[in-house]
């Protein structure tokens, strides 16, 4: 691989990182290994680049990128050049390899991601893990997160939360995978795809309830957007336009478990949501997961409505 110079002019850096990377040197010197710096990078604001990620990717020997083009381009726009070596979910074991061998020839190495921190549903975990073992040091520089951001932008407890990166693709494991969270008192964070954004939050409805949800879409960008709502609200919403860009889907964690309420006052909720187009089984099981009742109990309240009604007793809101 060619060898790029990385352009850094040492004395209009900040004393701290020209300490540090004096300090890097003079341990190179002496024979010792590398340092291994986690980055984080701007989520879609360049304004958000902070001044000791810059000095640290021109400082580095190596930057472990992502998306090369990307991040070269990145490089470009805070006027620095770099050597870039890929590092992604495809090549992550070969890359770790290839990396600690850098680092314990005296290589400082840097590793981000595309946006954001590097190691949160992206490269970096085998390799920080590789050099804990090896003894090799291992030093973060904080940046922007997109789990953050929309957490705590959400309006939902962010004292307390869970992230669980991306929902699997397809909609039974999805779905298995939501059902093991139906108790988690946490508020739930996720990344997730524009393009299944409301088979997700049709899951959530019928899985855990209709919670409420926040959906950050594009933050930190010109068109950044937080719809927050229940989560039928927020579905009938995007079924209405197609949602674009980066999105971080935040759901309230699991209520405390209520037994006040009676089969008939849950039925008339589960109705509510058969009326929105829900099926009633789906209905009693979301309806029932939200208030820690019997599935079971709710759906045959619910029948028990519709028999009432066929019969000319209270109307029952799954007719309409």
């Amino acid at each position: 691989m060619v060898r790029e110079e990385v352009g850094l002019d040492r004395e209009r850096l900040p004393g701290i990182a020209r300490r540090a990377t004096i300090r890097s040197m003079s341990e190179r010197l002496e024979g010792g290994a590398g340092t291994l710096y986690l980055v984080g990078t701007p989520i879609g604001n360049l304004g958000d680049m902070t001044e000791r990620a810059r000095a640290t990717l021109a400082s580095v020997d190596l930057v472990a990128a992502e998306d090369t083009r990307r991040t070269r381009g990145l490089l470009t726009s805070l006027g620095l050049r770099a050597r870039l070596m890929s590092f992604h979910d495809a090549n992550e074991r070969e890359r770790t390899e290839q990396l600690l061998t850098e680092l314990r020839g005296g290589r400082d190495v840097a590793v981000v991601s595309d946006a954001g921190m590097p190691g949160l549903s992206d490269p970096g975990f085998l390799l920080v893990r590789a050099c804990a073992d090896a003894g090799i040091d291992v030093r973060v520089v904080p940046g922007p997160s997109s789990v953050v951001s929309a957490l705590v932008v959400s309006g939902l407890p962010a004292d307390r939360f869970v992230f669980e990166g991306f929902l699997p693709r397809r909609a039974a494991e999805r779905r298995t995978h939501l059902d093991a969270l139906t108790a988690e008192p946490r508020t739930l964070v996720f990344f997730e795809s524009p393009r299944r954004l409301s088979a997700t939050l049709r899951a959530v409805v019928e899985v855990l309830g209709d919670r409420r949800v926040a959906v950050a879409r594009e933050l930190t960008k010109v068109h950044e957007e937080v719809v927050r709502g229940r989560a039928s609200e927020v579905l009938r919403s995007f079924e209405e336009r197609e949602p674009r860009g980066e999105i971080v889907l935040v759901v309230e964690g699991a209520p405390e478990r209520r037994s006040a309420s009676s089969a008939e006052e849950l039925a008339a909720e589960a109705g509510r949501l058969v009326a929105g187009g829900m099926r009633a089984r789906d209905a009693a099981r979301a309806v029932a997961g939200h208030h820690g009742a019997s599935a079971n109990e709710v759906y045959r309240a619910l029948v028990e409505s519709r028999r009432g009604r066929a019969a000319g007793g209270p109307e029952d809101p799954t007719s309409r």
